[in-house]
């Protein structure tokens, strides 16, 4: 049991004062454990009002940030994705849990999400961090009939579906106000092939989302596919070696972020865009989309091919998702597949 979610539920569905005592006896710890999580809450942005003789109060109207399979599945308007749901307060690696589960039976669309990695994994074998509190990890669980060769787009579908989502939090996600700020002043964006990034106030673009696609075959066809996608969201602070490039949608858009609608707002861009994928068989029906928050597209970028690196324009998008990129000495654009290639802006991380 999460003791601080389980205190913000009960605050959340009391609407009035909760004694200390009466938490404790509920919860079976401590009155400082109770005190402590409380405290906790109170840092992360929750106005808890605490009142002698009578207890905590839940202060703010708006629909507290719990993270459970309840809080998603309410906005979920999807046939499949996420259905079935599997909710984890912590857990390993969702994508390890997406192939365990493929191999007991569980269907195309199952989804894993938890709020806390601790063996999260990154591209090229890399470690993803997982901070305790505040994030959303998931894994969705694909039984394709696809081709080996065109599952790497399925990640610029994922990237291009988080992208809409983002993009919705300024205005269309019904009863939540994130931010009074100028919608003009904040700029989500897609940096190829898979990593959402934000701009405030004109400033540098920061990484708010990253993307690993792993595949499983079996007798030359493919058995599973997992989808993972780490979000920063309500997180605050930032290691030293990250903070340069990573921030958080709550540092963004000034406000804590409402982690569950998120959450199915993605998968029901996810849904439908998966669906114009399958019916195209490649990512042309896509292309428009997501080429409007490529925020490579216009700029100079290095390409880090290890054979042959070299700088020139990006220019878009092929129906593969490939980055086209034009080369400064003239020659034609160059399609580049993201693999072990690497793209980097000039002057920063896009």
């Amino acid at each position: 049991m999460d003791r601080k979610l389980e205190i913000l539920r009960r605050l959340s569905e009391a609407g009035d004062y909760v004694s200390g005592q009466e938490l404790c006896e509920q919860l079976h710890v401590s009155r400082t454990a109770v005190w402590k999580s409380i405290q906790k809450l109170k840092e992360e942005g929750y106005p808890i009002e605490a009142v002698t003789n009578k207890g905590y109060r839940l202060l703010s109207t708006n629909k507290p940030d719990i993270l459970s399979e309840e809080q998603i599945s309410a906005g979920l308007t999807t046939a499949w994705a996420g259905r079935p749901l599997l909710y984890k307060e912590e857990t390993g690696s969702t994508n390890d849990d997406a192939f365990t589960l493929a191999a007991k039976g569980y269907p195309h669309g199952t989804l894993i999400v938890t709020a806390r990695q601790t063996a999260g994994k990154g591209r090229r074998g890399r470690t993803w961090l997982s901070p305790p509190d505040g994030n959303v990890y998931m894994t969705i669980l694909l039984k394709p009939d696809l081709a080996p060769d065109v599952t790497p787009m399925l990640t610029v579908v994922m990237a291009l579906s988080v992208y809409q989502a983002a993009t919705d939090l300024l205005s269309t996600i019904p009863g939540i106000l994130l931010t009074e700020a100028d919608p003009a002043m904040i700029h989500f964006g897609i940096k190829w092939p898979n990593d959402i990034v934000v701009s405030v106030d004109g400033g540098p673009y920061k990484k708010l989302c990253g993307i690993l696609t792993e595949m499983r075959m079996e007798d030359n066809e493919i058995s599973a596919i997992a989808i993972g996608t780490g979000l920063n969201i309500n997180q605050t602070d930032f290691s030293p070696e990250i903070a340069e490039n990573a921030t958080s949608f709550a540092l963004a858009l000034g406000k804590n972020v409402n982690r569950a609608a998120l959450t199915a707002s993605i998968w029901n861009h996810f849904e439908q865009n998966y669906s114009l994928f399958v019916k195209t068989g490649d990512f042309s029906g896509l292309r428009p989309a997501y080429e409007e928050g490529l925020v490579n597209r216009g700029r100079t970028v290095h390409v880090l091919d290890p054979r042959a690196p070299f700088t020139g324009t990006a220019v878009g998008i092929n129906d593969r998702g490939e980055l086209l990129v034009r080369p400064d000495d003239g020659r034609p654009p160059v399609t580049v597949g993201s693999g072990e290639v690497s793209v980097r802006g000039v002057q920063g991380y896009v």
